[in-house]
């Protein structure tokens, strides 16, 4: 039996063109469209387009400053480094890249994999922390594709992951690595430790998601393993609609911190995009310089080697066909479809 692993990711344009990033934009809006409530297809296509069009300016010069986004190539190194792994454990696997708002999306990814003639698919979403816009939602149109192409085959999903023990280890070293090749102490009381993790709109929260408190319990444990007793943490929010965010935002917490300098996590992202190359690197250090602040921004550890060990830890039960159990994991509660499986799950709620 051979196993089709669909690695889901976000995407970004590779190129900053008005038609690319407009088109881009219009379907993060579409995709979050009930965000404004009940409206007709139509009306939220107008909408969304509307939107795409009055935000795409600032992006596209965002992406001319840093050159481009390297999301989309270094999603699909993780995808090689977790094919190159499977081999290795001699696990009959073949992965597939499927971005959810650039090419190649979800479904090209499902129809290659059906070419292919796999038989079963693993949905693995590469975002640590499990939120409703990001992780759900590109399972949810995994699934959507297969049905679309009435395809009868057994679909696996895996949610959240940010408990790996690994993973928890590839993130504290980084910070740790970076600190000391910038000669700083963490528990230097004139060192402030920021964690910047992606917002979310408040609606998700309201409807059960959990995505903030994952990122505060994997944020706690990160400061545990630097041994550094109190630390800040800030969303970075997009207002590009009128409605309620994750507080408190990052750059209200900049200005609020005593200290002589900041070391900037960006404790959500697996890969360097717009919002850690432009957001944090030109936008928040700018805030953070204005205050007297010197800025220090952590890397993401995308290609750490260790990684593909990682994601594949995650789909072996799965390919090897056991339990899923015997590695921790559990019945889904942020995606509650029968047999979604995820590390993050409390034991009982």
């Amino acid at each position: 039996m051979t196993t089709g692993v669909v690695v889901l990711n976000f995407g970004e344009p590779d190129e900053p063109t008005r038609e690319s990033v407009i088109d881009y934009l219009e379907r993060i809006f579409m995709n979050n469209a009930d965000l404004e409530g009940d409206t007709t297809e139509e009306e939220a296509r107008r909408r969304s387009r509307q939107l795409a069009e009055r935000r795409a300016p600032g992006l596209i010069e965002e992406y001319e400053e840093i050159g481009g986004s390297p999301l989309d190539p270094q999603a699909r190194a993780q995808a090689d480094a977790l094919q190159t792994e499977l081999d290795a454990r001699d696990l009959d696997a073949k992965t597939y890249v499927g971005f959810q708002f650039t090419e190649p999306f979800i479904a090209d990814a499902v129809e290659k994999a059906h070419e292919d003639g796999v038989d079963e698919l693993i949905g693995l979403p590469v975002y640590p922390l499990c939120g409703a816009s990001t992780t759900v939602a590109s399972l949810e149109e995994l699934t959507d594709a297969v049905e679309a192409r009435e395809w009868e085959v057994p679909v696996h999903e895996i949610t959240g992951w940010h408990k790996h023990p690994t993973y928890n280890r590839i993130r504290a070293e980084n910070i740790r690595e970076f600190a000391d090749g910038e000669g700083l102490d963490l528990t230097d009381d004139d060192t402030e430790l920021l964690f910047s993790a992606h917002g979310t709109p408040s609606h998700y929260l309201d409807e059960g998601s959990r995505y903030d408190t994952y990122v505060d319990e994997f944020c706690d444990v990160m400061a545990s393993k630097l041994g550094v007793e109190s630390y800040s943490l800030g969303f970075q929010n997009h207002g590009n609609r009128e409605i309620p965010w994750t507080e408190p935002e990052v750059e209200e917490v900049v200005k609020g911190i005593d200290a002589e300098r900041v070391v900037v996590d960006p404790v959500s992202f697996m890969h360097e995009q717009s919002e850690t190359l432009s957001e944090l690197d030109d936008e928040l250090r700018e805030e953070a310089e204005e205050v007297g602040l010197d800025f220090y921004r952590v890397p993401v550890p995308h290609d750490d080697e260790r990684f593909g060990g990682v994601l594949a830890d995650l789909v072996e039960p799965f390919v090897a066909d056991f339990d899923p159990t015997y590695y921790q994991f559990r019945q889904c509660q942020c995606k509650d479809t029968p047999g979604t499986m995820c590390l993050n799950s409390p034991l009982s709620r």
